[in-house]
């Protein structure tokens, strides 16, 4: 009897933890989740499985081949907060995202916003997103499973209420930085424009990184366009002010039919290059993940990083001088141009992926979108360092 007992009681403890554990995600057709509910972020201050604590080791490898580890370093007591967006990396099988994240969305965490915790504070929600399933049925893959969900369930409304939640209880009078790629990106776009801009709470936008989206401004203007008050970045100190750029390789410029950097309404797409606010040409301090691709959608595109072959342990490779940025306005495209500076008497690789791979080849429509912030990444580490401080001599610490 006393083993029955046992045995009755372990399984019902089981069955409450598997049902507290399902109750954890809220019901994906809620109209508004509350984000007061830790399951719901993937990055907090107070979570216990933070997903932005992870590995980020890097293996450097300069022109002679002699490698060395670079660790990383977070910041102890970071003065302002960094909010992000995560882009389109859910394979759940409907048109949009469930509440339950899982190896995408930590990974993309991984490559896109982890590193941040050198200068910040991080907030990164959990929000029903457009699938990957969905583009990519689109490009002839396997067909969507179920109906589109109504027009303002998810999406933006998720950002908003994980923005608001954060304003509301976490903020406390803190900068903070917005920092988005691609859907993620169009999401906090239009955040700042709805909530921010022309708003008191404009006074606290350290920056916005806003990649892989479009931010449209004049010809030869910093602001005017998506922005009325909100200008591009020039300057390291500077506060208040948005870089966006999209990437694409020198040999492989925007087609006509690109989904990226055209200009409209006589409005051009914004290029801010952080390996060089000022002049937007310079060679990035990038962090290229050492055997993947954002979403694992870049085929096997990416040679060893070095010959003959090592290998390589750590998570990310970085790989000094070995590709420059500029920024170009050909046409109707401005965009940011990535070209390999190849040296075929070094050990390293000539070349370096980054595009879409389709069963028909690359889809150069997409251009460098995989690595559009990997090429960037120490960079804006530093520049979002350096804004945070200028921000807080200028504004003083939160009380």
């Amino acid at each position: 009897m006393v083993v029955r007992h046992a045995l009755a009681t372990a399984v019902v403890a089981g069955l409450s933890a598997l049902g507290a554990a399902r109750a954890q995600a809220p019901d994906p057709g809620i109209a508004h989740a509350d984000y007061s509910n830790p399951a719901i972020w993937l990055c907090r201050p107070d979570l216990k499985d933070d997903k932005c604590k992870v590995d980020l080791t890097t293996t450097v490898i300069p022109a002679n081949g002699k490698t060395s580890i670079e660790a990383f370093t977070p910041a102890k007591d970071p003065k302002i907060d960094c909010f992000f967006v995560y882009p389109t990396v859910s394979l759940d099988p409907g048109y949009q995202s469930d509440f339950v994240p899982d190896h995408m969305e930590f990974d993309d965490i991984k490559l896109q916003f982890a590193r941040f915790g050198a200068a910040c504070r991080q907030f990164a929600p959990v929000y029903r997103q457009g699938t990957t399933t969905a583009i990519r049925a689109s490009a002839g893959g396997p067909p969507v499973v179920g109906e589109r969900p109504p027009p303002g369930l998810g999406r933006y409304a998720d950002v908003l209420d994980a923005w608001n939640y954060y304003m509301s209880h976490d903020n406390k009078g803190r900068g903070v930085v917005l920092i988005g790629h691609s859907q993620g990106a169009a999401l906090l776009e239009r955040l700042i424009a709805n909530e921010i801009e022309g708003k008191p709470v404009q006074k606290q936008l350290v920056s916005a990184i806003i990649l892989g989206s479009t931010v449209l401004v004049p010809e030869g203007k910093d602001v005017g366009g998506t922005y009325k008050s909100v200008p591009l970045c020039r300057k390291e100190t500077q506060t208040g002010c948005v870089i966006s750029y999209m990437s694409f390789r020198d040999a492989n410029p925007p087609p006509d039919d690109s989904l990226f950097g055209k200009s409209r309404n006589g409005l051009l797409a914004a290029c801010v290059n952080p390996a060089n606010l000022a002049t937007g040409t310079g060679e990035p301090k990038s962090y290229f993940l050492t055997k993947s691709f954002l979403n694992d959608a870049g085929g096997n595109t990416q040679p060893d990083w070095l010959t003959p072959h090592q290998d390589i342990k750590t998570p990310f490779v970085r790989t000094p001088g070995l590709v420059s940025t500029t920024c170009v306005h050909k046409g109707e495209f401005t965009y940011l141009q990535m070209h390999v500076n190849a040296d075929p008497k070094d050990p390293r690789t000539d070349d370096v992926g980054g595009e879409i791979v389709r069963a028909s080849g690359p889809d150069l429509r997409w251009g460098l979108h995989l690595i559009d912030m990997d090429l960037s990444m120490g960079d804006l580490v530093r520049i979002v360092k350096k804004q945070g401080a200028a921000y807080v001599s200028k504004a003083g610490k939160p009380g």
